[in-house]
């Protein structure tokens, strides 16, 4: 039964309500996180556009940081979430870790837990790719590690109350379509 904000059980042996035993633990990481979300996402980017003298521009390579940690397993992972994937437990599996230690290990480093770390670098990716690149939803979604169209969709609907189309509209500013290269 339910009652307010709390979840009652029924004692059986007694014939009253309690407070359900299980609680939600809220981590909370005691010391200063090594390294902020902005330090370890890699932008999917490879090449920026660059102006001469003359006006005229051409792509040149961008330095990408593809190792900013330093910690093997944490790199392999922004590197796998940089490439659009999102499985945790496939990852996981690959290195003989369970999804916990992931989640673990990119808690301890940012101080955020391992499933919002992971929607928050997808949301980033599929901002950048709205905000410079005139891909069709569905591949931004793919390369974003959102999945699909609907994915991303919600994704963003919760994130910003915003559609694809209307975070694209408010994202992009005179310049931008075609500044970077995928």
């Amino acid at each position: 039964m339910r009652k307010g904000n709390s979840w009652k059980t029924r004692n059986t042996r007694y014939g009253r309500w309690s407070e359900n035993p299980r609680k939600i633990m809220k981590r909370e990481l005691k010391t200063q996180p090594q390294f902020k979300f902005e330090q370890l996402y890699i932008s999917p980017f490879r090449q920026r556009k660059r102006y001469d003298e003359d006006g005229r521009w051409k792509y040149v390579d961008m330095e990408r940081k593809t190792a900013p940690t330093g910690l093997h397993i944490m790199d392999d992972f922004l590197n796998y979430l940089t490439a659009g994937q999102s499985d945790m437990q496939a990852f996981a599996d690959r290195h003989g870790l369970k999804t916990e230690e992931i989640g673990a290990l990119v808690f301890i480093l940012t101080g955020i837990k391992g499933m919002r770390f992971r929607q928050l670098y997808q949301i980033r990716m599929c901002d950048e790719l709205l905000r410079y690149t005139d891909l069709p939803y569905d591949e931004v979604a793919r390369r974003s590690g959102l999945g699909s169209p609907n994915n991303m969709y919600l994704a963003l609907r919760r994130e910003y109350n915003m559609s694809a189309s209307e975070r694209r509209m408010f994202l992009r500013k005179d310049g931008d379509l075609g500044r970077f290269r995928l």
